[in-house]
């Protein structure tokens, strides 16, 4: 099995451009991401972990940096992820990856393990996902197979927001989910996506308060530092009503199923 990782980001982002490249620890912050995926049981060197973003000229310092850290990038379709992802999977030869959001900085690399453990250990399954973790923090596992059965009946070539839910909602695939039981891997009202500025100065601090060159804190380990600093972690709660609204707004997706009825995914 070849394994992979992919991750989706551009730099012309509506909401606050050019953030995956903002400094944290004098690191651009896609670089933080970068060790935490690159930290993965089944990743066996950074060229396996793929920056997928656009062929625009915008992205082109993206390119550089993820160029810069050792991993490498696939550049395609600008709106389209699901192609951009096929397209990737395809020049890369990989089985299975680990899918995870560049909005993510602090996605939890023990649940890529174990999703793809799992996908792996049931042949039957073409996509795991994780449940239960902070909104940013969970991840996905799915197969090229699973990937080949979406493309095949995807209809919405502007996915760019909701993509992921051609693999967990339209039963094109089998699917199963990883739920974080512990209660020290959950904060229900943490909010560790970046969309914002606030999101920005929640991932800074945190980061300045636990990052340690060459090691990958446990996101036990941050929900424990923001229960100690909770004017922090509320400096973007407020903001979870807005993005929801926007992702309602903004995920027009359809597929054709075995007949060829096209559908509209309930979001």
């Amino acid at each position: 099995m070849r394994i992979g990782a992919l991750i989706p980001v551009r730099l012309a982002s509506e909401r606050l451009p050019g953030k995956a490249l903002l400094p944290v620890c004098g690191r651009p912050i896609i670089h933080h991401l970068l060790d935490r995926v690159v930290a993965a049981n089944h990743i066996r060197s950074p060229r396996d972990v793929v920056v997928t973003t656009t062929e625009e000229a915008s992205d082109d310092p993206l390119v550089a940096a993820v160029e810069a850290y050792g991993c490498s990038v696939f550049r395609g379709a600008r709106d389209d992820i699901i192609k951009r992802f096929s397209d990737a999977i395809e020049k890369h030869g990989f089985d299975a990856v680990i899918q995870v959001d560049g909005d993510d900085p602090l996605t939890e690399t023990r649940f890529m393990d174990l999703t793809m453990k799992r996908l792996l250990d049931d042949p039957s399954l073409g996509i795991v996902w994780s449940e239960g973790l902070p909104l940013g923090v969970n991840c996905k596992s799915f197969t090229a197979e699973a990937m080949r059965k979406v493309v095949a009946h995807y209809k919405s070539d502007t996915n760019d927001t909701g993509f992921i839910y051609f693999f967990t909602k339209t039963g094109l695939v089998k699917t199963a989910v990883e739920r974080a039981e512990d209660g020290a891997d959950q904060a229900p009202s943490l909010r560790l996506t970046l969309d914002y500025t606030e999101d920005f100065e929640v991932f800074r601090n945190v980061i300045e308060a636990l990052y340690q060159p060459g090691k990958v804190f446990d996101i036990r380990d941050a929900i424990s530092w923001f229960r100690s600093h909770p004017d922090i972690a509320a400096l973007n709660t407020s903001l979870d009503e807005t993005y929801w609204a926007r992702t309602r707004a903004k995920a027009n997706l359809q597929f054709a199923d075995a007949s060829g009825t096209v559908h509209r995914i309930d979001v």
